[in-house]
This record gives C-alpha cells, structure tokens and sequence, in this order.
C-alpha cells in the first residue's frame, strides 16, 4: 500500500509535468522532447554502432570467453598428459606402443587387418 508520502511525490510529478506540457513553454517543451526521442532512436537504432551490434557483440563475448574456458580445459589436460609422459617410462612406452607401433626388442609382432 502506497504511503501518503509517495502519493504527495506522485501527485507532484503529475502537476509538474501537466505543466511543462500545457503550460506557458510547452512549445519549447515539446520541441525539446521530440528532439531527445529522436536522437534517442538514431543512437540506440540507426547509427553505425547502435544497440543491435551491442547485443551481437555481447553474444560473440559470451561465445569466446567459453571458447577460452574449453581451451584452458584441454590445455591443463594435455599439460597433465606430458608431465606424465615425460616423468613415468610406463607410461611413455604405452604411448609409443599404442600411437607409432613400436615394439621392444623380442616382442613377437602380429599384424591383422
């Protein structure tokens, strides 16, 4: 429920507004305010740089800084997969044996296709 308060401020902003519009300096006061709207519409719709290619451009933000959390990602990863490889043989030779085909020496070879 509104406080009497509120209802004084809004019963204010009412008059004076009623005023600018049908009072002495309403032409100046009408003129002034299609002048704001419309430099309003050219700077948010018509211009160069206006509130679509904001939008898009927040939208291409958003896209690459999820870009740049996937890469982060794989990169820690594959930062996890070389500290291993270089630091356990196990793990080395499985890698080579699995990728590139090696085989140790006496190992017996079968090739299947």
């Amino acid at each position: 429920m509104a406080t009497p308060d509120f209802k004084k401020a809004k019963s204010t902003v009412k008059g004076s507004l009623n005023q600018l519009w049908n009072g002495p300096h309403r032409g100046f006061f009408r003129y002034a305010l299609v002048a704001t709207l419309l430099a309003a519409l050219y700077i948010l719709v018509l211009s160069h740089d206006n509130i679509f290619r904001w939008i898009g451009a927040r939208r291409e933000i958003r896209h690459q800084e999820a870009e740049i959390r996937h890469y982060t990602r794989e990169n820690a990863k594959l930062d996890l997969r070389i500290q291993r490889l270089s630091n356990e043989r196990d793990t080395l030779e499985e890698f080579a044996r699995e990728n590139f085909h090696f085989a140790a020496p006496g190992d017996d070879v079968f090739l299947t296709e």
